[in-house]
């Protein structure tokens, strides 16, 4: 278990958000400084049903820059068991700098192609890893999202009107959907293009209703994920200045530019109080895209 006494809530009044509107950042990021953010929370019960389960193996999935790939190698060498990441695409001459630091805490790299990648979930895994417990890319199964359903107690502010979050797999945020109040209203920032399906896998993890509202916002992802233009890289140095919080390229950079441009298209009513969570990710800006 980790210290979740590093996490704090910033309250936040950068240039740009009006006086009538409260917002503050739950700062998942200081969590730990390799298993940060969210990424803790959709791998704790995963790796107990590991060793509930006799398993001595942890396998999962991701990109080369992936924030799930770096936090897994990162928690499985503090838990003490063995992992193999898969590998999007062919191995590249040179590794991200994510790859680099993965293998060096232990991860094994197994690369293979982008059409096997596409079919991952045909493949039985179990018979080529026996020893191994699957953990699905972005932690995204029903464990994650009970992972994700502690978030929110770490706040215990119910005067929250919006509760938002930046949304790759949809895991986080179906736990704080799952876990917060019904008159609290939940948006998802999607950072994927093209990313419809999402919808069904949100449900697919959520408690029975009654929920409380939630949608996604699909218009902010910038280009497409971990698409990173000169604005964004801008706003991200600018959002520093003024709160002294680092944002990342991929998710939290994306969530918080596009929570201004909808605060002054008067998405956010007079009187909303916005909590906004950071979900940690921050060793993908060393990547340097």
């Amino acid at each position: 278990m980790l210290d979740y006494n590093n996490i704090i809530l910033q309250t936040i009044s950068p240039s740009w958000l009006p006086d009538n509107i409260r917002a503050a950042v739950l700062r998942l990021d200081l969590l730990h400084p390799e298993v940060s953010g969210n990424k803790w929370f959709k791998l704790r019960y995963n790796l107990e049903a590991a060793f509930a389960n006799g398993k001595k193996h942890i396998l999962t999935f991701g990109g080369a820059y992936s924030n799930h790939i770096a936090a897994t190698a990162a928690a499985c060498q503090l838990a003490g068991i063995a992992c193999t990441g898969v590998i999007r695409g062919e191995r590249p001459s040179v590794l991200s700098h994510t790859l680099r630091e993965a293998s060096a805490k232990g991860m094994e790299l197994l690369f293979i192609s982008r059409e096997a990648y596409r079919i991952k979930n045909e493949t039985d895994w179990s018979t080529l890893y026996p020893d191994a417990y699957v953990v699905p890319e972005g932690g995204n199964n029903a464990l994650g999202a009970k992972g994700c359903e502690e978030i929110l107690s770490l706040v215990n502010d119910p005067s929250f009107t919006h509760i938002v979050c930046a949304v790759g797999t949809g895991t986080t945020l179906a736990g704080l959907i799952n876990s917060a109040d019904h008159q609290q209203e939940i948006r998802g920032y999607v950072v994927l293009k093209g990313a419809a399906y999402l919808e069904q896998e949100i449900q697919s993890l959520l408690a029975p209703a009654p929920l409380p509202h939630w949608q996604l916002v699909h218009q902010h992802h910038g280009g497409g994920y971990a698409k990173v233009t000169p604005a964004l890289s801008g706003f991200m140095r600018q959002f520093y200045d003024e709160t002294g919080i680092p944002l990342d390229i991929v998710y939290t950079g994306k969530l918080i530019m596009g929570f201004r441009q909808d605060v002054s298209e008067g998405l956010y009513p007079p009187g909303s109080k916005v909590l906004l969570i950071h979900t940690g990710g921050l060793q993908g800006n060393d990547d340097g895209r």
